[in-house]
């Protein structure tokens, strides 16, 4: 059994997470200064078209050449999180969040259904706590599956889109999982006593870093070393380890960094940062996809399939 609902700290992870209401107003905020464009969805496109640049040679060519399709899907797993599709909402919501306090130092179970045991026998509703890794790593393994049919049907181009598809959503939660405000309770402001947040605005501040940095995909792509991972689930739990290591780190931005104005005067630390995280954003992505064409060549199709 889950624990009876507490006021506002557990109520407010039962609902769709706060941080759409932060969306919203960054969207109202937005809609002020420029209609055509958004900060942290423009920013998941910026970060995924340079990991498609950053992969190895030996991913195939419609890949390599398919950021502008695999950016597209990128905003998707936002898309998802609407009001108006309340049990889409209610299943995606805790897909871009792991509040790693809830867990005590416990390992990380390798599968969801392991991980939703585990919550159930230490009385955590997972979708307070958040569900973010095995959101990469089902991607990851997705991606893996097409990745091995465009082996056996190279020139198929349904086979060729699904494949940028799928990239497009592992983008999203992979470079959600490199923000570190994606990794803790305390992901807008420092919670309250009661185990409530306060709101701060402090999120959507470092969701704005990498459209407002102007950062550019060949510059985050270059130079950056790709190597696919030995096994995935511990490459996915040490990054969040990283990232969730900088949430300190991300507090003394707080004044550093603004989500609003037309002008920003740029503090040399905030920029570090942001182009720091951009650029782990960028190389924990490549090597998801690299990971998962590594591991398609190991899948086996079943009989029936035919394309």
């Amino acid at each position: 059994m889950y624990p009876t609902r507490q006021p506002e700290a557990f109520t407010a992870r039962l609902a769709p997470r706060p941080r759409a209401r932060v969306w919203l107003a960054l969207v109202l905020l937005l809609a002020a200064r420029a209609p055509a464009s958004a900060w942290w969805p423009e920013g998941h496109a910026i970060l995924t078209r340079a990991a498609i640049q950053a992969v190895p040679k030996s991913l195939p060519a419609f890949f390599r050449q398919g950021g502008a399709a695999a950016a597209h899907a990128s905003f998707d797993p936002d898309l998802a999180k609407n009001r108006n599709t309340p049990s889409l909402r209610d299943g995606e919501s805790p897909e871009h969040y792991l509040d790693l306090e809830y867990l005590k130092g416990k390992t990380l179970p390798v599968t969801r259904y392991a991980y939703l045991r585990l919550c159930a026998r230490n009385s955590l509703d997972p979708s307070r706590v958040g569900l973010l890794p095995y959101a990469v790593a089902e991607w990851t393994e997705r991606l893996a599956v097409a990745f091995a049919e465009h082996r056996r049907w190279p020139n198929d181009p349904h086979i060729r889109a699904k494949c940028l598809l799928y990239a497009g959503f592992l983008a999203h939660y992979a470079q959600d999982l490199c923000q570190p405000l994606h990794t803790t309770i305390h992901y807008d402001g420092r919670v309250r006593a009661d185990g409530s947040s306060p709101h701060t605005g402090i999120h959507t501040k470092v969701d704005a870093l990498v459209e407002r940095l102007h950062l550019r995909p060949a510059e985050l792509a270059a130079g950056q070393r790709i190597t696919p991972a030995a096994r995935l689930m511990p490459a996915i739990t040490g990054e969040i380890t990283r990232s969730r290591a900088l949430v300190d780190r991300v507090y003394t931005l707080d004044t550093k960094v603004k989500a609003t104005g037309s002008t920003w005067t740029r503090a040399p630390e905030a920029v570090a940062f942001g182009q720091e995280r951009a650029r782990a954003s960028v190389r924990f992505t490549a090597m998801l996809y690299a990971t998962a064409w590594q591991q398609s060549a190991r899948v086996k199709l079943p009989a029936w399939l035919q394309r």
